[in-house]
């Protein structure tokens, strides 16, 4: 498989785009007002302790306050399980190591109460930043990410990236950095990059991590909660240090600065790959050259096409994502099973496609077409896992239910492109929709009654958007006629270019005064 990076960047903003086989996969967008959070470290300071949850509210300096689960503190007596190398945390990606009870389960043996006071100073690392009205998640077992090793201070444990599937070598890179880490210094996990690493790199690195944390902890000393203790590194260098491998084809950078960071940086970690380095400095915008602007901008389109003809409506909602796919103007020839078979197929590749460029994360409910045979439905499930196995978030399929339906999830830490980049529309409030010109001019109409109720007597003045006044204007012209009969005042319309669609004014033509307000009720 191809593979491409394209770095694109700005003093207000750095976009990156992974591009496989010529095709959009993955947008990363960081700018300094929105800056990433994922990975930051801070001395926090607890403000609430809550029982009934098992979990605690902690302030790290956010408009939140961050929240701590039982789950993610620090259990000194707790032994890590013996296969705990092939548990669900070994992901070489953004791994969230746990510490278990005895048990090998998640439930700690103390309650959160007897850990945590009101007041308590504790280290916190964020694992998922502010999403909608909730603030930021933290976990209170830290891991510092290289290039080859991810460093867990409080583990006690050397696991091997699952992506790594040889049997032969994951035992190799295990022996050889448990030779390395110093007795009760912490726990290692290998990533995926690190095949056929030497142990003297390892090493390097290792002592690299861990004088990393011994200033973080150093820090503590001196300083007063909340502070930021540690901050990630830049979305290029994380790039480059999770990303950019010897599977990756060219990484390509428009801008001076960057690229020499770039290559300073993998002089150090990754000389090989240094010719794979290029900087572009053509006139024409990067993303441009590489006919990719047209498709970020589609990015938060309701439809997106198949290449059959048939198409996927992607519907983001509070609770959870829902796709729904469609056959569209694709009919197939004479065998409809085989026509839904294929529709679903690339639809099953372009969900997972979608999923991962819009960075849409939680809980995802597909609605494929339907099909009789349980064999197709397990080709559809099957592509689904495929694809969705070159995703870096971590995300799992479920069967098919007895509804036809899908239902999955994809690790989410962040914000998806949507949330970041998009806000709310101040005319439709969201809803992505306004009332119609005939419901204005009813709710016009019941304004202006119940002003007449009420026994006013001054003239009125209404003022509607220029499609509102059109419609009365064509298709209700005797609109003002007829109302002025049933209420003792007389009635003038004007159009206004200033409000908004589904918008209107009443204003007392003597005075100026606007009573909309007060009678506009629904």
């Amino acid at each position: 498989m191809k593979r491409e990076i394209l770095i694109n960047g700005h003093a207000r903003e750095t976009r990156v785009a992974i591009i496989e086989d010529d095709q959009l996969v993955e947008l990363l967008v960081d700018r300094p007002e929105n800056r990433r959070m994922v990975g930051d470290i801070y001395l926090g300071r607890v403000e609430a302790v809550k029982p009934g949850l098992q979990a605690a509210f902690v302030d790290i300096g956010t408009e939140k306050a961050a929240f701590l689960h039982g789950s993610d503190l620090v259990y000194p007596e707790a032994e890590a399980p013996d296969d705990a190398d092939e548990s669900e945390d070994d992901d070489d990606e953004e791994p969230t190591p746990r510490r278990r009870n005895g048990r090998g389960d998640e439930r700690p043996d103390q309650a959160i109460e007897e850990l945590l006071k009101k007041g308590q100073d504790v280290i916190v690392q964020v694992s998922k930043e502010p999403i909608s009205t909730k603030g930021p998640r933290v976990t209170a077992q830290v891991s510092l990410a290289g290039r080859f090793l991810v460093y867990m201070p409080f583990a006690s444990r050397v696991g091997v990236s699952r992506k790594i599937g040889d049997r032969e070598e994951r035992k190799r890179l295990r022996e050889q950095v448990q030779a390395i880490l110093p007795p009760n210094s912490g726990g290692v996990i290998v990533r995926t990059v690190s095949e056929d690493v030497t142990q003297e790199t390892f090493q390097r690195e290792l002592n690299t991590l861990i004088s990393q944390w011994k200033r973080i902890k150093k820090k503590t000393n001196f300083t007063r909660a909340p502070t930021l203790l540690h901050r990630e590194t830049s979305l290029t260098r994380g790039i480059i240090r999770d990303v950019f491998s010897a599977k990756v084809d060219s990484l390509t950078v428009d801008s001076k600065q960057l690229y020499n960071e770039i290559t300073e940086y993998l002089k150090g970690v990754g000389p090989e790959l240094l010719e794979r380095v290029k900087l572009y400095e053509e006139p024409v915008p990067i993303f441009d050259k590489f006919e990719i602007e047209t498709e970020i901008r589609d990015l938060f389109k309701r439809r997106c096409d198949l290449p059959s003809g048939g198409y996927l409506i992607i519907e983001p909602t509070e609770a959870l994502v829902s796709i729904d796919v469609n056959s569209g103007r694709y009919t197939g020839k004479k065998d409809p099973e085989k026509t839904i078979l294929k529709t679903n197929v690339e639809a099953a590749r372009e969900v997972a496609r979608q999923l991962r460029l819009r960075d849409v994360g939680g809980i995802i409910v597909c609605d494929f077409i339907d099909m009789e045979s349980k064999q197709n439905r397990d080709k559809v499930l099957q592509e689904l896992r495929t694809h969705l196995g070159r995703d870096r978030a971590r995300t799992k399929a479920f069967a098919v239910s007895d509804l036809g339906l899908i239902e999955m999830t994809r690790q989410r830490v962040r914000q998806s492109h949507l949330q970041r980049m998009t806000e709310a529309c101040p005319t439709c409030h969201g809803t992505g929709r306004v009332f119609t010109p005939e419901t204005i001019v009813r709710r016009v109409e019941r304004s202006v009654k119940r002003i007449a109720v009420e026994g006013k007597k001054d003239n009125l003045v209404v003022r509607l958007h220029p499609e509102v006044a059109m419609y009365v204007l064509q298709e209700e012209r005797d609109f003002v006629k007829k109302l002025e009969k049933t209420v003792p005042f007389r009635l003038e319309v004007r159009d206004d270019p200033l409000l908004r669609p589904d918008e209107f004014k009443l204003v007392v033509k003597s005075a100026g005064r606007d009573v909309t307000q007060q009678y506009a009720v629904a």
